[in-house]
């Protein structure tokens, strides 16, 4: 054996420890119950734009983009746009170790790989930020609803050519309209890739714990999964991904499509 095959090997030995390490578990739940009343998560940046996530869930989305080499990201919700600059500047990363890897030079022009960013509501200000960006050229965003029929057709226009798709949904999280994303975007992801559901924690919080929001215990991503899992046995839970990073918004999110 290799130094780095035992490197691995010594790696899947241990997570398969994390994986039945019940404190360990209880310790990351309780941190996530904690840190998120003190909105930990809007500690953060990636490439100067404001990112509303664990540092665990932004590395999580990194290896997944790594290993598919998507074409295109779909994503709902933006906000400030640091999730579509993470995106974006792992697709140009992309682009150019293909460009060393081939001997050729790198042309931006000449990539069809994007990230489509949906949003209710694109503030201008987030917006100019994001275009002016010097990973802006890789995006596009979209204003409306991400379950308008509308703004639907719009993205399943935009992924014909597509052959690796990675859907990101993360806008708002009831249990209606979370479904309604499934329903409508899931069917864009390719084989081999995944959807990833965030704010699937919601339903291990105690009832009532936002209060200032229209989801809750029983009516969150996390409800919306199941629901939409019954009926498309062409995705499975990743749980390989929660397990071995213990801290994260989308335990049992990591939706990989199989078939």
């Amino acid at each position: 054996m290799t130094e780095e095959s035992k490197f691995y090997s010594d790696r899947l030995e241990r997570l398969d420890l994390f994986n039945h390490d019940l404190l360990l578990k209880s310790l990351a739940q309780q941190w996530v119950f904690e840190s998120m009343k003190k909105k930990y998560l809007y500690n953060f940046d990636w490439l100067g734009r404001p990112i509303i996530q664990y540092p665990q869930d932004m590395v999580a989305i990194q290896e997944i983009i790594w290993s598919i080499k998507p074409t295109l990201i779909i994503e709902t919700g933006i906000a400030h746009g640091g999730s579509l600059i993470l995106s974006a500047s792992m697709l140009a990363l992309l682009d150019y170790c293909e460009a060393i890897e081939s001997g050729t030079p790198i042309d931006p022009s000449d990539s069809k790989r994007k990230v489509v960013g949906i949003d209710i509501e694109i503030r201008e200000h987030n917006r100019s930020a994001i275009e002016c960006h010097p990973m802006g050229s890789k995006v596009e965003m979209i204003e409306g609803s991400s379950t308008d029929q509308r703004v639907i057709n719009q993205v399943a226009e935009i992924s014909k050519g597509h052959t690796s798709v990675l859907v990101l949904l993360d806008s708002n999280h009831t249990h209606e309209h979370v479904l309604g994303e499934l329903k409508a975007y899931a069917n864009l992801v390719s084989v081999g890739s995944y959807c990833v559901v965030f704010d699937t924690f919601v339903e291990d919080m105690p009832a009532g714990y936002f209060l200032d929001r229209p989801w809750d215990k029983g009516n969150s991503p996390r409800t919306a999964v199941v629901e939409f899992l019954k009926d498309h046995p062409e995705f499975v839970v990743d749980d390989s991904i929660q397990n071995k990073f213990l801290i994260t918004v989308a335990p049992g999110g990591f939706l990989k499509r199989t078939s």
